[in-house]
């Protein structure tokens, strides 16, 4: 996740993702000065957080914030290894995926009780994701709202494709207008698209969609869309749905059998790939959530618009997803971690996640500045709400879900790839992830 132009904010960006990480008994201090060490993934929040903490700490002298950008492919590595040996910040943002595990360790401030009068201001899905228990495990700082499509419009423009009204089947081709659409997106050097004969899959130059093993912008939305489940109510995985493997075999063909979508061995490691791609011109549908929203507004140099979720069988059915900001219990500076997590969640501290468009504040009273923001840019987010529909697939949960993906990416990248049958490597995916979450 990420977002940002303007020169300046770049070089902070880049200053900020330089920084190496405080441990809890290591943040620098001045005299009567308490730092406090906030760790998060995206160089654009953290461009907004420096303005926020500005104000912060001109509020409380005593206190100053120092950030910690950890890049997203490393964030989760690290940091369950930080938190074993004590040099994790005193702030830091989790996903649903790793939450549970360190709340059920006792690693997390109890959110819950301790900012208790904030919670009825905080969207009321991210306090749901994030509880456990009984209580809260942190601030919701940030939520993604619906999976939407980014386009490209004159490449729409010139293939004839109205990327507003697309949809998938994996059974009946006759309802499926996608594939036809993206085929016509697709296009090889000699400028021959994917529905034509001579078509070379091996020198494309222009991608139709961004199909991978893409958890949040794709096979969620895809399988959800299709009325298939990743995970039953207790929380074991169903990747062997018979909807969810028709919905995994259907992306998995706009890689290796239409060629509509760039290859496993670019999307598997490379989780930024088709974003670049489609910055550079070189795709004309790129689905995806409001966490690339600055990336796109900033890095684009052409005409670029957002249509809602590609449709499936039952609909358009998102994934919604937060982020929280949560304390480390273990950290000496409860007290000054709490004033940090208090001015996160509030209205003020929040507004200028908003104001800068970087995203989406789970602070609702903070929400508004953040479509003005947008509004203003001429840039049309209403499809990230329920102007994109209303039915949701639910986030991943349970307090082994990310023991569970280590264990099953794997099988998933040789899915994608086309070296695995898509049932055969389900089955293996649900098998080895099941044993995880034991």
């Amino acid at each position: 996740m990420g977002m940002r132009a303007l020169v300046a904010a770049a070089v902070a960006a880049l200053a900020l993702a330089a920084c190496s990480p405080a441990g809890p008994d290591d943040a620098p201090s001045a005299e009567g000065v308490t730092t406090v060490t906030v760790r998060l993934w995206d160089d654009q929040v953290a461009a907004a957080y420096e303005q926020s903490f500005d104000e912060f700490t001109r509020q409380n002298p005593d206190i100053q914030v120092q950030l910690d950008v950890v890049p997203w492919k490393d964030y989760f590595v690290r940091l369950p290894l930080d938190v074993a040996g004590g040099t994790v910040d005193d702030i830091y943002w989790l996903n649903s995926s790793n939450f549970g595990a360190l709340a059920d360790q006792g690693k997390l401030i109890d959110v819950g009780r301790e900012l208790a009068d904030l919670q009825a201001g905080w969207v009321p899905a991210a306090v749901e994701q994030y509880s456990r228990n009984g209580t809260l495990w942190g601030v919701p700082a940030l939520t993604d709202g619906r999976i939407a499509v980014y386009y490209n419009k004159a490449l729409v423009e010139a293939a004839g494709v109205d990327p507003n009204d697309l949809t998938w089947h994996p059974t009946d081709p006759s309802a499926d207008t996608f594939l036809p659409a993206v085929r016509k997106l697709t296009r090889d050097s000699a400028g021959r698209t994917a529905d034509q004969p001579d078509f070379d899959p091996g020198a494309i130059t222009q991608y139709g969609f961004n199909a991978a093993r893409d958890l949040q912008a794709i096979y969620y939305n895809f399988v959800g869309s299709n009325g298939g489940r990743i995970q039953a109510d207790d929380g074991t995985l169903t990747f062997t749905d018979p909807k969810t493997v028709e919905a995994f075999d259907y992306m998995v063909k706009l890689v290796n059998t239409h060629h509509v979508a760039p290859s496993a061995a670019d999307t598997n490691d490379n989780p930024d790939f088709s974003r670049d791609q489609f910055l550079q011109g070189k795709m004309a549908l790129f689905q995806s959530g409001t966490y690339n929203l600055k990336n796109v507004g900033d890095g684009a140099t052409f005409e670029w618009g957002i249509a809602p979720l590609v449709a499936g069988p039952q609909g358009r059915v998102s994934v919604v997803n937060s982020v929280i900001a949560a304390g480390n219990a273990d950290s000496p500076r409860r007290d000054a971690i709490l004033k940090v997590l208090r001015w996160l969640g509030s209205e003020e501290g929040a507004s200028y996640l908003g104001e800068e468009g970087a995203a989406l504040p789970a602070v609702t009273a903070a929400q508004q500045a953040f479509y003005d923001y947008w509004e203003g840019q001429g840039v049309d987010t209403r499809f990230f709400g329920d102007a994109g529909g209303t039915e949701t697939i639910p986030a991943p949960f349970g307090p082994k879900f990310e023991a569970a993906s280590t264990a099953f990416n794997p099988v998933l990248n040789e899915v994608f790839a086309g070296r695995t049958p898509v049932a055969e490597g389900l089955a293996q995916a649900q098998e080895v992830g099941n044993a995880a979450l034991r």
